[in-house]
């Protein structure tokens, strides 16, 4: 296994690559300066070592004691000369300076002094929290990036700290909280493990907790990310089983990695989910991320765009670079299509959009990072044609109208979820046109889950200003009132269906042939029995067989009083 040394001498090394190359100026953009001086203080053989902040000015690289306090640029000005010299000159946190035309101009003097003077050997790191490059200065600055650790790396560290301590660990544990960790630097792996072993004097599975809180704070410092928390689960969402049942596949993946890599399982890289508004598409993002049980975060391509030129790219990366940082986690963005507006030609994408298109694309397809990407769209003829190829999507969903069964188990998770689910309200009367003509109720044939919502909404309120109590009459009336989407956008929908059937979508609200067997087998056993006798037959349809009407089914239910034995006997006889 790899060493918490050898992990720092790769870095070590690569830096000290560049040095010796004599790379001008070299951007560390990392949080952790103890870290970044460790570095520096490592590839050093001769070289005098000057450090700047902005809160002190010049300061001893060692002790950290200020020395003189002056402006960034009359600090530089004392290196930028012609006589030979061999120093390091390290400035922290001076990314609000580079915008400043008179610093990067200073800062390019002494680069080229440094690339074509024999002698003068000045390296800059610019140390910042923040990533900020002027288009100046873009071909003198090399960009180092201190890698997040890798699997053999973290269990490197988790192994050096239970030593340390004499912590006993278990090897199931050791492999959940490699996981857990991927993502974080060296210092918040000991940060959590310190936290972990102070609250309850173990390192075990519960530590996992404390991972995902710290990287729910990674999130919220972010702001470009949103942390969506949201309880919903997959009892929420009415029908939709073709895609439910592809996701309980994936859930175990998600909840195994460990062990899925070790099997060479590739990691699942996501869903494009298109269908009509309002039809269970976000709903199912969230549930998603509940059934993963991982945090849900939310992309939001507008917060992306910057008023500088290449910050909406180096946002992006932000954004991706810190999802992988929270993986294992679910990323979420909405109507996909209109965050890319324009790419596919009609109306002319901004060279901006079709940059950061191309960034989110390329890492889409190459990505292996626990990142799952669940997108949805309402309009595919808006949508980008490289979403569609098989590569970027694992695979891509249709969500189509309710049908009846799917409306009624809608209904009964709106009123559930409100308290007013009963016996009292005949919910296959809501569900088709009454037998009058449709003139007591027109059903709900063309309803989205939203307009059913909403028809729930609407009832339980007229039923409270009514003093009374929620009935069937008070449903029917509202759907009655209730323009459905199949009406509002009748034209609309009727193009997307052809549009949907040019293309080959999975079908989300299939119930895969699996789900109809077990559902009927949990039908038969739980049917009452009747009467002292026992009989099974209230609940079993009627067969072919016997004057009486009663087939082989029913003469074996009444036989055996609803025995679980029954669904054996039937599946073999008839």
């Amino acid at each position: 296994m790899e060493s918490v040394a050898n992990i720092q001498n790769n870095a070590v090394k690569k830096l000290a690559g560049y040095v010796n190359a004599l790379r001008p100026i070299i951007y560390i953009n990392h949080f952790d300066f103890q870290a970044v001086d460790c570095l520096i203080r490592a590839i050093n053989d001769k070289a005098k070592i000057k450090e700047y902040n902005e809160a002190d000015g010049e300061v001893d690289f060692e002790t950290k004691a200020r020395k003189q306090k002056y402006d960034l640029n009359s600090f530089l000005l004392a290196f930028d000369d012609n006589e030979e010299k061999e120093i390091f000159l390290v400035l922290k946190d001076v990314h609000h300076k580079l915008r400043n035309p008179e610093i990067c101009a200073r800062l390019r003097s002494i680069a080229e002094k440094t690339i074509y003077k024999e002698g003068m050997n000045v390296t800059v790191f610019l140390v910042c929290s923040e990533l900020v490059l002027p288009p100046e200065l873009e071909k003198i600055v090399t960009i180092f990036d201190i890698p997040y650790p890798g699997d053999s790396q973290i269990k490197a560290i988790i192994n050096d700290y239970t030593e340390n301590f004499n912590i006993p660990i278990a090897d199931n544990t050791r492999e959940r909280l490699t996981v857990s960790f991927r993502g974080l630097s060296d210092f918040e792996i000991r940060q959590i493990l310190n936290l972990a072993y102070q609250e309850s004097g173990l390192i075990d599975h519960d530590s996992a907790k404390l991972v995902l809180e710290e990287k729910k704070q990674v999130i919220k410092k972010s702001d470009i990310l949103e942390l969506v928390q949201d309880d919903s689960d997959f009892d929420d969402i009415g029908g939709l089983e073709g895609l439910k049942d592809y996701l309980l596949k994936k859930e175990k993946v998600f909840k195994n990695i460990g062990e899925a890599n070790k099997f060479g399982l590739d990691l699942p890289k996501g869903i494009l989910i298109v269908g009509y508004p309002g039809c269970g598409k976000t709903l199912s993002a969230k549930a998603t991320a509940r059934l993963f049980d991982v945090p849900l975060l939310r992309l939001d391509i507008g917060k992306i765009m910057g008023m500088y030129v290449g910050e909406s790219e180096r946002n992006l990366v932000r954004a991706i670079k810190t999802a992988e940082a929270v993986a294992p986690c679910v990323l979420w963005i909405d109507e996909i299509e209109k965050a890319f507006a324009g790419i596919n030609g009609q109306s002319g994408a901004s060279d901006i959009i079709t940059r950061l298109f191309g960034t989110f694309l390329t890492w889409l397809q190459e990505k292996k990072g626990a990142v799952y990407v669940v997108a949805t769209s309402n309009n595919i003829e808006k949508l980008p044609p490289e979403f569609l190829r098989r590569g970027r999507f694992d695979e891509l969903f249709l969500v189509k109208l309710p049908n009846k069964t799917e409306r009624k188990k809608i209904f009964e998770n709106h009123l559930r979820k409100r308290g007013q689910l009963s016996g009292e309200i005949d919910i296959y009367s809501l569900l088709e046109k009454s037998p009058d003509g449709g003139k007591t109720c027109k059903g709900t044939e063309g309803f989205s889950g939203a307009d059913i919502e909403s028809v729930v909404k609407e009832a339980i309120e007229m039923a409270f200003f009514a003093n009374g109590t929620l009935s069937t009459d008070i449903l029917q009336e509202c759907i009655n009132n209730t323009i459905s989407l199949s009406d509002t956008m009748k034209d609309e929908i009727e193009e997307l269906k052809k549009r949907y059937e040019k293309h080959n979508f999975k079908d989300a609200n299939k119930e895969p042939e699996i789900t109809k067997k077990r559902k009927k087998n949990e039908a038969v056993l739980s049917s009452k029995s009747s009467g002292n006798k026992g009989y099974g037959v209230g609940t079993i349809s009627p067969g072919s067989g016997g004057d009486a009407g009663y087939g082989v089914e029913n003469i074996i239910g009444s036989l055996i009083g609803g025995h679980p034995i029954f669904k054996y006997l039937t599946n073999d006889i008839g």
